[in-house]
């Protein structure tokens, strides 16, 4: 062996060892002066402070997800949406998305989740913590998922007491990214018909975004707790059997002859569209070319010595440096310029169908009132449910307008067509019976929009003060009794609410 040959194995062995030694370190690189060392996390750990202690950069670049922290009232700016939603809980109060940190928070503040008094009271099911904090897997996992998804919202208040955080991701012992919701594991080997085990870690970049980001439903499940009394779980079920398109999705719900609920005004049984962002992630151009949604939203960041994938989830074009300039050759400026462009026509298609879709909701509750019949509405009811649905997933997919501008348009354009033909037909029924020239009432703003609906907001809004101090903290107080309460993760937080 040459003199060359041995000192470019031994510089070789030298980078190994030393690469060895920072993946073993909790931060990727140098242990910081703060880190305890040796990770002793707890299985289904709640609170992340104490995975902050061994993965600081980590938890403090989530932490910052704190800063995004304005609410910005939706109905406020969009009138039409409380008719679209009339009898149902967004017609009260709908927020745009805030960072992680406050999935809690809001959970708790919104007027949807109603005002209990009590474990069993209130309008909301228990399947409406399910992806808002890392105590729901750690509840499964004590009381099974049954169990679980039985029941009203407020029966686990005190059980639900911090944000998403590390045990909604990884293994608390490997730091493996891992889902710890059985209803995805479900759904997703039922759709690709892979065992999710076996999924790369780089592709988990992205699923375990989807536990969370995706189209759902609560599917009513008989079972028997162990005493044997029968009870109903309604459970989180993603409606792929036939695909992830917003026609298969439809197709999976006409089959059941599922409905969220029934419009107050139209009375027609509708679909709610939660997030399908993984739906439609994966029909654009980063999802069909192996882009993660970590690769943009979840970017590397270095601090001094210690390179670390940044958990601040946010917007890319809050750092196009270090997620768009990764791969596109174009500059900054150019690039967000195209995609102010995408946001325009996703908001003008979107606007269109919102007011053609509100006064088909209005103008079929003037025809139920003129004696319309059951066998002349059906159809029409039909193409309006099938219409709002479309809108709003391409709506609720709030990055659709980028992940796949071209679906988010097409999907957009079949909403526009079918509620305009629900209005052509509807035209004739009020024709048939005596008010042709009929005009839908004023909707352009929120507070006429509720009162056409007849929504008692500051009732709503009285009784939902009395919860957030009453109830409430009582909560936050078993939390603390129990253990289970992470103080570090409100931290800084000032409630904020569109009604106070």
């Amino acid at each position: 062996m040459g003199r060359t040959t041995v000192w470019v194995t031994g510089v070789a062995l030298a980078l190994f060892t030393l690469s060895l030694w920072g993946l073993g370190t909790p931060n990727g690189g140098v242990a910081s002066d703060t880190a305890e060392r040796g990770p002793r996390i707890q299985p289904f750990e709640s609170r992340s402070s104490v995975w902050g202690r061994y993965y600081p950069h980590q938890y403090r670049s989530f932490m910052e997800t704190r800063e995004s922290d304005e609410i910005v009232d939706v109905l406020e700016k969009a009138p039409a949406l409380v008719i679209l939603w009339a009898g149902y809980g967004f017609s009260k109060d709908y927020n745009a998305p805030r960072g992680h940190a406050f999935a809690l928070e809001d959970n708790l503040n919104t007027l949807r989740t109603g005002a209990p008094v009590d474990g069993n009271s209130g309008p909301m099911p228990t399947a409406c913590w399910t992806c808002k904090s890392p105590d729901v897997p750690r509840l499964i996992a004590r009381i099974g998922e049954k169990d679980f998804f039985t029941g009203k919202w407020a029966r686990h208040g005190g059980e639900i007491a911090n944000p998403i955080g590390c045990a909604d991701c990884h293994d608390s012992r490997t730091m493996d990214l891992v889902v710890p919701r059985a209803y995805f594991e479900r759904a997703f080997e039922a759709y690709s018909g892979r065992k999710l085990s076996g999924v790369s870690q780089e592709e988990m970049r992205t699923l375990v975004c989807a536990q969370c980001h995706s189209e759902y439903y609560f599917k009513k499940e008989p079972w028997k707790d162990a005493d044997g009394t029968e009870k109903i779980a309604a459970v989180v079920t993603f409606p792929w059997d036939k695909g992830l398109s917003v026609e298969a999705m439809e197709a999976y719900y006409d089959e059941r002859n599922f409905a969220d609920w029934t419009h107050k005004l139209s009375r027609a049984p509708m679909l709610k569209a939660q997030h399908p962002g993984y739906e439609t992630f994966v029909t654009g151009a980063h999802g069909r070319n192996g882009v993660t949604c970590a690769d943009c939203h979840m970017p590397e960041r270095t601090e001094g010595d210690v390179t670390f994938t940044s958990h601040r989830v946010g917007n890319p074009l809050d750092d196009m440096e270090n997620t768009c300039m990764n791969c596109h050759d174009v500059s900054p400026e150019e690039l967000r310029r195209e995609v102010e462009r995408k946001r325009e026509r996703r908001d003008q298609l979107s606007r269109i169908a919102m007011d053609a879709l509100a006064r088909a909701h209005l103008e079929a509750a003037k025809a139920w009132e003129l004696g319309a019949a059951e066998s002349e509405m059906s159809p029409i009811l039909r193409e309006i449910r099938h219409a709002q649905w479309r809108w709003d997933y391409a709506a609720a997919a709030h990055g659709a307008f980028f992940h796949a501008p071209e679906e988010v348009l097409r999907v957009l354009g079949t909403a526009i067509d079918k509620a305009q033909a629900a209005r052509v037909k509807l035209r004739a029924v009020l024709a048939k019976y005596g008010a042709p020239n009929y005009r839908v009432p004023d909707f352009s703003t929120k507070e006429k929009a509720q009162a056409l609906i007849g929504l008692p907001y500051r009732k709503l809004v009285e009784e939902k003060k009395r919860f957030l101090k009453g109830l409430r903290m009582e909560w936050f107080e078993r939390a603390k009794d129990k253990g289970i309460f992470d103080p570090a993760s409100r931290e800084g937080i000032v409630d904020r609410t569109s009604y106070l």
